[in-house]
């Protein structure tokens, strides 16, 4: 096994040897640091299992790191050149913005399946700027940008290897400069796949297709997708080809996070014995919270997760009489979920450009206001690279006991949202925020209901995918109640420089 600055288990450093056995088999050797082409027609793809805290995270980085030093090309949201036929590539991967954002918070350069499954068509003089850069072209002159500009490009370029910050520092962004999207003609070679739980077979297999080696990164324990019928994809792989983590790193850091959340794994547990539990470390800990009502604050940037979808509904009208939310339009600092593109068949372009900026289903955003057209808004998508967009938006407000939703905003089509201040635990999967809310009642009503799942009680699955979806502190709502808020809605915490116009805004 080649030397690296960490020190792995015994259950990393196996799965490190089989994945470095199947990338000497596809022409790269971490143990030499060197690369040669790929050969032909040989494909193949392992599935790295494992709990919170078992280290997936850290091997996909360090497997990352040693692929660069051995001469492996990183293909990535941000750019890509020209390269040669025998050039190698990687491209890290996650199913949402906010999934990649956690990686790229963790010093890896991911981006998103739609990302990579479909690829600009740049403007001419975006690649020459962008191929200088890289070292591929002499220095251009470029029509309405000085040369100051191209050395403050330059300069950003030699600190930071990102052509859109690069551009940013000359005055200029990477958008103004994609002309359109194209569905993705070459494949690719080498790909990590992150929350791959979240994976549904379609997916899996366009994945398969794009790269010759695919690692899928995910945890078993999480709910499996709702069309995949309590199984995962990684479930269907033969078992050499997966590779199980086990140990917990993270619990030698007394994380009580972690704790509660592999307690759920003892057969013999029930509800009330795991409330005791949450109780116990609240009492100890300030990083669990036994809570007595929802924070009507927190839900402003990290939804309540609950399991019912009637729960859904109640907290988040409750959220917006709370905050004197106007009836009939939203205030600026409301947050909300992509549901989807609402565009027809003959607007491929857009939906591929509005889906490579992030508007995917289940993104989060935040409401800035509207935009400059009748049914336009502007809003900030957490996750995104660039993340100000202004687009045409079928914004829908759910009622209890309506059926319909009630619409404030609505161009004849576009993106379509839901309100995001409570989210049900299935769409909070691959997400992760500071400070969550679990709405314990709608477990426990889970408990009561007697489901399983994969031959897990329900009740413990929803639970653990709830509890780690917090990275530093937990909130054990116990009560149907909600506090009053402390402060105003506002969009201050967020960059709301100018949002750049869209695809569906330049040519609606």
């Amino acid at each position: 096994m080649t030397e690296t600055p960490v020190a792995f288990s015994e259950d990393q450093a196996e799965a490190w040897d089989q994945i470095a056995t199947a990338l000497s088999a596809a022409g790269v050797d971490l143990l030499e640091g060197s690369c040669q082409p790929a050969p032909e027609d040989q494909r193949r793809t392992l599935a790295v299992m494992g709990k919170a805290g078992s280290g997936k995270t850290l091997l996909l980085a360090e497997l990352t790191r040693n692929l660069l030093e051995a001469g492996v090309e990183l293909v990535s949201g941000d750019y890509e050149g020209r390269r040669r036929r025998e050039t190698r590539t990687l491209a890290v991967l996650a199913p949402t913005n906010k999934a990649a954002s956690v990686l790229r918070g963790r010093g890896v350069a991911a981006t998103t399946i739609h990302r990579i499954l479909y690829t600009p068509v740049y403007d001419p003089e975006y690649e020459r700027i962008a191929e200088w850069l890289t070292g591929n072209l002499p220095r251009p002159s470029i029509e309405g940008l000085s040369e100051t500009a191209l050395d403050r490009a330059h300069a950003f370029y030699a600190q930071v290897k990102s052509i859109p910050g690069a551009l940013a520092a000359a005055g200029l962004r990477g958008s103004d400069f994609i002309t359109g999207w194209k569905r993705r003609d070459d494949p690719l070679d080498i790909g990590f796949v992150d929350e791959s739980s979240m994976l549904d077979a379609r997916q899996l297999e366009d994945l398969q297709e794009l790269f010759s080696t695919l690692i899928l990164f995910g945890d078993p324990a999480q709910l499996a997708p709702v069309n995949q019928s309590g199984g995962m994809v990684f479930d269907s792989l033969p078992a050499p080809a997966q590779l199980r983590l086990s140990r917990i790193h993270r619990q030698a850091e007394d994380n009580p996070i972690l704790d509660l959340a592999h307690a759920l794994a003892d057969p013999a547990l029930d509800f009330e014995s795991f409330e005791s539990l949450v109780a116990d470390a609240a009492r100890r800990d300030p990083r669990v919270h036994l809570a007595e009502r929802v924070d009507s604050d927190l839900m402003a940037r990290s939804p309540v997760l609950v399991w019912r979808n009637a729960t859904r509904l109640r907290l988040i009208n409750a959220f917006r009489n709370a905050h004197q939310a106007p009836e009939t339009e939203l205030s600026p600092g409301e947050p909300l979920i992509c549901d989807g593109l609402e565009l027809p068949l003959k607007h491929r372009k857009k939906r591929i450009d509005l889906e490579a900026r992030g508007l995917i289903k289940g993104a989060q955003v935040v409401y800035l206001g509207p935009g400059r057209k009748p049914g336009f808004s502007r809003l900030h998508i957490f996750g995104a690279e660039e993340p100000q967009i202004s687009v045409a938006s079928i914004i829908k407000i759910e009622r209890e006991a309506e059926e319909e939703p009630f619409i404030p905003y609505a161009a004849t089509m576009g993106a379509a949202f839901v309100h995001g201040a409570a989210v049900t635990i299935h769409k909070a999967q691959g997400s992760q925020w500071p400070d969550v809310q679990v709405f314990a009642p709608d477990l426990y009503a889970a408990a009561r209901a007697g489901r399983h799942e994969g031959g897990i009680a329900l009740w413990k699955r929803l639970a653990y995918v709830a509890i780690t979806r917090a990275e530093h502190r937990l909130h054990w709502v116990i009560r149907n109640r909600l506090a009053r808020p402390r402060l105003p809605l506002t969009t201050q915490d967020l960059d709301t420089g100018p949002a750049p116009l869209s695809l569906a805004q330049e040519t609606s």
